[in-house]
């Protein structure tokens, strides 16, 4: 089977000012979609999805990491990232789920950024303009509150009854004048650590 991208599409804002205040220095932020036809439309419930997964998963992950190093600047520019799925009304969760959650699709940008942290995700479905959200972190500190960030985007036609979209996105740093500290402080002021978030 063959997987059909109907059409990339790319979003990007570029954030000067933020409480009043010029930005330390401008904060790009920016996600690359792929809308494509469900490959398991049509075929009833899908007891196995991992040939797809492991055909299709690599296509995306490639394509999608190449429009993002463009925006972003390369993969060393990139300091936040996360990806997201979303699946037409007529599809199940988990086929959307199944295009994202694997290291078929995601090691691509992570190896391309050298980033260490997992990626953020959301799964969601809707019809076509429904809002996609990007949860991004540091992609090297998952404590790193600086990069807790969301990507927002919609796409107009998209996702059609029987299409799934694939997403990345991307931060070239932290939300301008980041003030609530990191994770590692309130774990320690809880007497807590990372191994025993819960201080029991």
């Amino acid at each position: 089977m063959k997987l059909t991208i109907r059409k990339i599409v790319t979003y990007k804002e570029t954030i000067l000012v933020e409480g009043g205040r010029d930005a330390p220095r401008p904060l790009d932020i920016f996600a690359a979609a792929a809308i494509v036809k469900n490959p398991w439309a049509g075929r009833g419930f899908v007891e196995d999805l991992s040939p797809e997964i492991q055909a299709f998963g690599p296509i995306l992950g490639q394509r999608l990491t190449d429009e993002m190093l463009k925006m972003g600047g390369g993969g060393d520019a990139i300091e936040a990232f996360g990806k997201a799925a979303m699946s037409g009304t007529d599809c199940e969760l988990e086929h959307a789920s199944a295009l994202i959650h694997t290291l078929h699709f995601g090691n691509f940008f992570r190896q391309a950024v050298a980033g260490k942290s997992y990626l953020g995700f959301t799964n969601t479905r809707g019809p076509a303009n429904t809002q996609i959200n990007i949860p991004l972190m540091d992609k090297n500190d998952t404590g790193r509150r600086s990069h807790y960030l969301t990507v927002q985007m919609s796409v107009h036609d998209a996702p059609a009854a029987d299409e799934l979209i694939a997403a990345f996105g991307g931060a070239s740093g932290g939300r301008p004048h980041h003030r609530i500290g990191d994770r590692y402080t309130d774990l320690a002021a809880i007497g807590a650590d990372v191994d025993n978030p819960a201080g029991v």
